[in-house]
């Protein structure tokens, strides 16, 4: 497991400016490669990771999985995201993951005069789950808990069905002073290992912090 705590960021880029966000992420975070140049390079780079993530199973398990990995990078383009990577446990004897997803989206013209409240009523409006107003060490936020349903596809599961699955996430929506607005979700299919991945989630939240290009530390953003 990496002994060095990775920190990584995100930048949101408005007229050639760009606002940096910045988190701490945990121990033994797997990161998917998202900054490739071509659909081989990724290839190669999600067979290299999955001889990480599972070093014991079979050539067949370790493409298996990198097949499986390739098959959220359409999601991954459209929903903007710009990090994602995952943390691989056990929870009193069980096998339990989660994944962590960073995207960057425009905040509505007509929500800029208070995007805390503008995006809380959004997502309330969704009924996907319990939504708050929330206040991190870089500014006011929102968060959103809930549940989905997921599928994995046919191809690539055992029954050669889609099978369904339910997950459960925490999203959190942090307004920047550019006007966008930066989405971190935590997503998990393991209930076993809520309580862990929860806690692992709020600890990245409490480590955000948000710069100018220049390195300068930026206030909360003033509704």
């Amino acid at each position: 497991m990496n002994t060095v705590t990775p920190e990584t960021e995100v930048a949101s880029v408005v007229d050639g400016e760009a606002v940096h966000l910045r988190g701490i992420l945990p121990e033994g975070v797997f990161e998917l490669p998202l900054d490739v140049e071509s659909i081989d390079e990724l290839a190669d780079e999600l067979v290299e990771l999955a001889k990480q993530v599972i070093p014991k199973g079979t050539s067949d398990m370790q493409y298996q999985w990198a097949a499986l990995c390739a098959g959220n990078y359409d999601a991954f383009v459209e929903g903007g995201v710009q990090y994602s990577g995952f943390v691989v446990t056990e929870v009193e004897g069980t096998r339990c993951t989660a994944t962590v997803h960073v995207s960057i989206t425009d905040i509505a013209e007509e929500a800029r005069f208070n995007p805390v409240r503008a995006t809380a009523d959004a997502l309330s409006a969704l009924g996907q789950g319990e939504v708050a107003e929330i206040s991190l060490p870089c500014g006011p936020a929102v968060s959103c808990i809930g549940a989905r349903q997921a599928t994995i596809d046919a191809s690539l599961a055992p029954s050669g069905q889609d099978e369904p699955f339910w997950t459960s996430f925490i999203q959190v929506h942090v307004p920047l002073p550019n006007g966008t607005v930066v989405v971190l979700e935590m997503v998990t299919p393991s209930q076993e290992g809520w309580d862990v991945f929860s806690s692992m989630f709020a600890g990245v939240l409490k480590s955000l912090s948000v710069f100018d290009d220049q390195g300068n530390l930026l206030g909360p953003p003033r509704d």
